[in-house]
């Protein structure tokens, strides 16, 4: 098992322990303009792959300081305090991108309970695929 997803399966079971609650900010784009901007492959579904790359471009948007982390005030709002202690390992207060893609792979894994592989529109609209969404907006 590669680190990064001992950390995913160490961070799912945080995250379906946590309540999951949003940020009033998490009150953004629909499930289906979600799908259409995450679904690179336009199947009508989001797999974790096109999940972590829309991420991995977000995290590089939002990384402003350039230090290689984001913290609390660079990821405005899409984290809860609580979650973004539990998705912190080495408890420095930010994410690194593997921290960061972690937490959107176990907020994946969380909104799959068919455990498919890919989240469809019904899915996105569960409390664990609007935790993931907004991660993503």
């Amino acid at each position: 098992m590669s680190n990064v997803s001992r950390l995913a399966a160490i961070l799912g079971a945080a995250a379906l322990a946590l309540p999951l609650t949003l940020p009033a900010s998490a009150k953004g784009p629909g499930a289906s303009k979600v799908i259409s901007m995450v679904d690179t492959d336009n199947d009508g579904t989001i797999d974790l792959k096109e999940a972590q790359a829309v991420a991995g471009a977000l995290f590089d948007k939002l990384e402003s300081d350039k230090d290689g982390t984001v913290d609390a005030k660079e990821l405005k709002g899409r984290v809860s305090k609580k979650a973004l202690k539990a998705a912190d390992p080495d408890s420095d207060g930010t994410l690194d991108k593997t921290e960061f893609l972690a937490l959107v792979e176990a907020r994946f894994k969380a909104a799959d309970p068919d455990n498919d592989g890919t989240l469809d529109a019904k899915e996105l609209k569960t409390p664990a695929g609007k935790a993931l969404v907004s991660l993503l907006k």
